[in-house]
């Protein structure tokens, strides 16, 4: 999917500045949004939605995979450990198999770095703010 690069926020936005620039970014997109860290994803939902995004938020691997079932996106964020035990890789597997662009968002990459390979999508390293995962994923919808 083509974004024009008009709808990127400009580089210094930051996540607590809320303007009308946020406003439309991601207008009739679907975004799901796989995260097990709560605060992270609240702030992400928040940052989407006032974008103009539906957002579909999953925090454990079953939800996430569940939330594919019947529904369909145009985005995933994704972040790589789910669990001690779960990584998003089936999620990620599931959503290249329907061509749904996918960013991963994640602490783990020096850990995981074979698997985010393996997922083969745009990438984000931990810390980051919900503006600069914003501007990251129109890239990914823009490339």
């Amino acid at each position: 999917m083509m974004i024009a690069a008009s709808r990127l926020l400009a580089p210094g936005h930051v996540a607590s500045e809320r303007t009308a620039d946020h406003k439309d970014l991601l207008s009739g997109l679907r975004i799901l949004v796989v995260e097990d860290e709560v605060l992270i994803a609240v702030e992400l939902k928040a940052a989407f939605v006032e974008a103009g995004a539906e957002v579909c938020y999953a925090r454990t691997l079953a939800r996430g995979l569940a939330a594919l079932d019947g529904q369909a996106f145009d985005a995933a964020i994704l972040d790589v450990t789910l669990s001690a035990t779960s990584t998003c890789l089936p999620i990620a597997r599931a959503l290249t198999q329907l061509g749904v662009p996918i960013l991963v968002h994640s602490g783990d990459l020096d850990r995981k770095g074979e698997l985010v390979s393996e997922i083969g999508a745009a990438v984000l390293a931990k810390p980051a703010t919900a503006a600069q995962v914003l501007r990251r994923l129109l890239t990914v919808l823009d490339a």
